[in-house]
Formats: structure tokens, sequence, C-alpha cells
């Protein structure tokens, strides 16, 4: 079973109430309670016994809190992806500096244009990576990650989306042959070997659930999917991400585990 020792994250800045939304009926996010929601998210990723890296905030990117998506780490090295929000595409520059604190050159690995990549499309499940294709990643975007994993001796499969931003928006696997699925993920023929916890269609967001060394973090506000959680043995912490959830934003999105 995965272990992770080391997370980092990136305090959001300022500019986060003018990142990119589906859902402006939602409002814009409350700055103050941003901070303080990425705070208690800190906190218990430590309680779960990692070491957590924070990265200052970058005015000039309102959504790069979201460090999932300009890179994905394995355990055999780490990626720089090609994000395919013109207004993010920076983010894998900025991320860098942080990811080499932990891998040299020969491990790390970039998505080169014209593919392009973001790590919410990235599921890992042991060695199997499974890659959403949606208007962030395309063909070629996760065929050259195929290749990079394969040089890796690890393995990935594309699942294309339908409806959802990210594959993580509606999918997310807790170890121990067990996932969470929403949604289009309900039926989708390339997780049906797992032991699949459906989620309530009115607690679809909080289908983005993290597993940190046997805890999982669950969003607040969805008590169905906590019940869910906790009776497939889970220990569990709450976190409230509704700031994030306004800018189409989940508990994974927020950090990179490895």
């Amino acid at each position: 079973m995965t272990k992770f020792s080391h997370v980092i994250v990136r305090k959001p800045a300022r500019s986060l109430i003018d990142g990119i939304t589906s859902a402006p009926e939602l409002g814009k996010p409350d700055y103050d309670l941003a901070v303080k929601q990425h705070d208690d998210y800190i906190a218990a990723l430590k309680q779960c016994g990692v070491d957590v890296t924070e990265l200052p905030a970058l005015e000039e990117y309102p959504d790069s809190c979201f460090v999932e998506d300009p890179a994905v780490i394995t355990r055999m090295g780490a990626i720089i992806t090609n994000p395919g929000a013109e207004s993010r595409n920076g983010e894998k520059v900025e991320i860098e500096p942080a990811i080499r604190q932990f891998f040299d050159d020969e491990h790390i690995k970039r998505i080169e244009f014209p593919g392009t990549l973001e790590g919410g499309d990235v599921m890992m499940v042991g060695d199997h990576f499974y890659v959403g294709r949606s208007a962030r990643t395309n063909e070629e975007g996760i065929r050259q990650f195929c290749e990079i994993l394969e040089g890796w001796g690890l393995e990935g499969s594309e699942v294309p989306l339908e409806y959802v931003l990210h594959l993580k928006t509606g999918v997310n696997y807790l170890e121990d042959g067990n996932m969470l699925v929403s949604g289009e993920f309900v039926t989708k023929p390339d997780f049906q070997q797992y032991n699949l916890i459906e989620i309530p269609e009115d607690e679809a967001y909080a289908a983005n659930c993290i597993w940190v060394n046997g805890t999982v973090i669950v969003p607040e506000g969805y008590p169905a999917v906590l019940k869910a959680v906790q009776d497939a043995g889970y220990k569990t912490l709450v976190v409230d991400t509704s700031e994030y959830r306004k800018l189409d934003g989940g508990l994974s999105c927020l950090s990179l585990r490895f």
C-alpha cells in the first residue's frame, strides 16, 4: 500500500477571488476564510503523519493554490504537466523548484506541447494511473504521460469524461480496493473491479475525498459521504472547503502527496 511522507501545498493568493469557475452562482470566495480553511487543511494533513512544504502565494496565478494540476508525483519520479487552462499554464514553471527539492533531473519528466495534462485528471491506484480525457487533458498529453510511466515500469490508461471538469471531481481511490464514485463513474467499466462506494447525487462534490496514510479527509457538510467512508472502516478527518468549491476545487486539488 502507498504511504505518503511529503506533501506540497501553496498558500492561496488574494487574487483567488478571480479564479476560474463553472459555478459563478456560488459567489466569489472569501479570501480570509479561504486562508483559514487552508490552514485547517494543512493541520489535518500533519495529523496524518506527513511533512508539509508550504509554498508562497502567487498573485499572478489566481488558481495556483491548486498545486495538484501542474505536476504529478509517482513513486518513481515527478511529471511536470502542461495545464490545458491557458491562464494556469505558467504554474508548471512555478512548481518545478519545489519538485526539485525532492527529485533530480533523471527523475523529472515533462508533458510537451501539443500535449496537455492536468493532475486533477490523474488518479493513482497502486502502480496504475487512470487519466481522464477532459477539456484540460488531451489525447496527446495522455499518450506522453503513459509513455513516461511505462519507462518507469508503471502503467496508465485513458478514461473519457463526459460531464465533469476533472477525473477526480467524481471518482477517488481510498486504497484497500475501495473507490468513491458519483455520477458518470458509477457505471464506467474501468472501475467495476473495485468496491464502489456510490455517492448520493446531492453530495456529489464530496466524492473528492483524499486518503492519507490510513485516514480519509472528507469535506465538511456531507454527512452521507462521511458515514459511508466511516462504514468502510476508515478513520476520518473533516475539513471545510466551501471557498474552494466556488472555484471548482476540492481536497485533492490543494496538495501534492507523495
